[in-house]
């Protein structure tokens, strides 16, 4: 989505109230690209075992850089998540993983329900229609939805809060009237400030 302006348009603790709300939204969108992008931060063993399991093909880094102590070089994760022991992945935790389109049989709900409790984020993308009446157009290179678990902020890897924050995210440049109609849709309203996505 670019450097989009996204909106909080729901905070709740039930992660598939989060999910139903996004998916509505989805079904407001003009055009919802194919794509889904996902990232979750792996906190326990168990939760990178079964990320894994669902995302064979991510990528795996830690979530704060790692420098070797000796050379100062930068540290990168090389462990095979289904090869190693529990003793050496938990000693590499937390790391993130991210796939830029799920793999074939894998659901977007699939992965809400993956997801410990490290924070994660659920990207779909596409355009809003086009509105004139109100002034706002499509603007397909930043407009979609973004569910984001255990976290309250866009921008989502380190925060870890226990809430889920559903985001609309609209233009570059924003667009808060388009967002509280897309927040009024879902029987929510705009909370606090527009962040970058």
């Amino acid at each position: 989505m670019g450097n989009s302006v996204a909106y909080p348009v729901l905070r709740t603790a039930d992660p598939a109230e989060a999910y139903a709300k996004a998916r509505h939204l989805c079904e407001l969108l003009a055009e919802r690209y194919a794509q889904v992008y996902v990232g979750a931060v792996a906190l326990t063993v168990a939760d990178l075992r079964r990320l894994a399991g669902l995302l064979p093909d991510a990528i795996h880094d830690y979530v704060e850089g790692r420098s070797d102590p000796a050379t100062g070089e930068t540290l990168y994760f090389t462990l095979d998540v289904a090869t190693a022991a529990d003793t050496e992945l938990a000693a590499e935790l937390p790391l993130h993983c991210a796939v830029e389109e799920l793999p074939v049989g894998v659901s977007d709900e699939g992965f809400v329900r993956a997801v410990g409790a490290g924070p994660a984020s659920v990207r779909w993308e596409g355009h809003w229609p086009d509105e004139p009446e109100f002034g706002s157009y499509p603007s397909p290179a930043y407009d979609g939805v973004q569910l984001v678990l255990n976290s309250d902020e866009s921008q989502w890897c380190r925060q870890v809060t226990g809430v889920h924050t559903l985001y609309v995210h609209v233009t570059k440049h924003g667009d808060p009237g388009r967002a509280e109609r897309l927040a009024a849709a879902i029987g929510g309203a705009v909370l606090g400030e527009p962040e970058q996505g």
